[in-house]
């Protein structure tokens, strides 16, 4: 009985020993740290690493993260100045500096942080509208951790970034913003067509223009050229006609010739004959009636007499035949001569009057 019981105290004796190593020995990870208290007073912060301590005397505190750390807040409903709710979602990232701040300056340094987080998120987007609030993230964004970094000093932390990761707004809001954008950009599309079809328009326009221009200078050049060659051709008939000094006989025999084609108009139910029109068939039937002279150029272009004397005779008797036309055609009822220089006077022919 003595033995077991000498045993069983050394076995609690040496279990007694194996806590009090235990407790007396304290690893610290790396980037950790943790508090120690004396008698219920801060002793000091244990360092990353093999640390000791007085069992039974010091009580170390929980592990104290020194690392940056990223903390997503629940999307926090704020007013804005024209008086519109909308929800912002917030991530901070902090970092402990002074572990004995963090455990002894604030009960719960994390909390406290996204309360203060949601009050100064309030107090900036407060001084907003609401398309401001859309459009300045970076100025919250500054401004809140400008606020955090300034409040959290003293508990040991530091603010590195404070970010805004949505902002919802009403849904009605929501469905006026996607008119507005729908029809803003409706808008910029009308412009463009409207832009497009104005150049199209002002291409085509100077592309008519320059046909036009083409087409007016083509025109011009071919009027000239027509002109100068109706111009030449006049001038060699008359130079031909003054060289060769055609005599009455055969200016009369043009004008009979020319009778005919003013009569083939289709309008033509009447024409004017002057006076002196049987004077000159008068003329050329006695013309051709006489005979030829024998000239050098008559004998070249008819060797023969007997045909040459033929031709005049057909030739006069056309013209005999013509006149005995023109004096039948200038009874009553019929073509009625006027005299040269004098008006002509309306004929009635089938029943209408009409005036030269």
């Amino acid at each position: 009985m003595e033995v077991s019981a000498l045993l069983i105290a050394g076995l609690l004796i040496a279990l007694l020993a194996v806590l009090t190593v235990l407790r007396a020995v304290r690893i610290v990870p790396q980037a950790r740290a943790r508090n120690v208290e004396r008698l219920g007073r801060y002793l000091r912060t244990l360092q990353p690493g093999l640390n000791f301590v007085i069992p039974y005397i010091d009580q170390v505190y929980p592990v104290i993260d020194l690392r940056e750390q990223v903390v997503s807040f629940q999307p926090q409903p704020v007013i804005t100045e024209d008086n519109l709710v909308v929800e912002i979602d917030t991530v901070l990232y902090f970092q402990v500096t002074d572990p004995r701040a963090a455990a002894y300056e604030i009960a719960s340094y994390l909390q406290a942080v996204e309360q203060l987080t949601v009050t100064t998120l309030r107090n900036v987007v407060g001084s907003m509208d609401l398309e401001r609030t859309l459009t300045s993230r970076d100025t919250i964004n500054s401004q809140l951790r400008g606020v955090l970094d300034d409040a959290t000093g003293k508990w040991g932390l530091r603010v590195n970034r404070v970010e805004i990761k949505a902002i919802d707004p009403p849904k009605s809001i929501k469905d006026a913003m996607e008119k507005q954008m729908r029809a803003e950009r409706d808008k910029r599309a009308a412009i463009l067509s409207a832009e497009g079809q104005r150049q199209s328009q002002i291409l085509t326009a100077e592309g008519d223009k320059q046909g036009a221009i083409l087409r007016a200078e083509g025109d011009r050049t071919a009027a000239i050229l027509k002109a100068e060659g109706q111009s030449r051709a006049i001038d060699e008939v008359f130079q031909a006609v003054h060289r060769n000094d055609p005599d009455p006989q055969l200016l009369a025999y043009q004008y009979l010739q020319m009778l005919p084609q003013l009569a083939q108009g289709e309008g033509n139910t009447f024409w004017v004959i002057p006076s002196e029109v049987t004077s000159a068939l008068q003329s050329v039937s006695r013309a051709f009636a006489e005979a030829l002279p024998r000239s050098p150029a008559t004998r070249e272009r008819s060797p023969s007499d007997d045909l040459a004397a033929q031709a005049a005779q057909d030739a006069a008797q056309a013209a005999e035949a013509a006149a005995k036309a023109v004096a039948d055609a200038a009874e009553p009822g019929g073509i009625r001569e006027v005299a040269s220089g004098a008006a002509p006077e309306p004929i009635v022919n089938g029943g209408a009057q009409r005036s030269p």
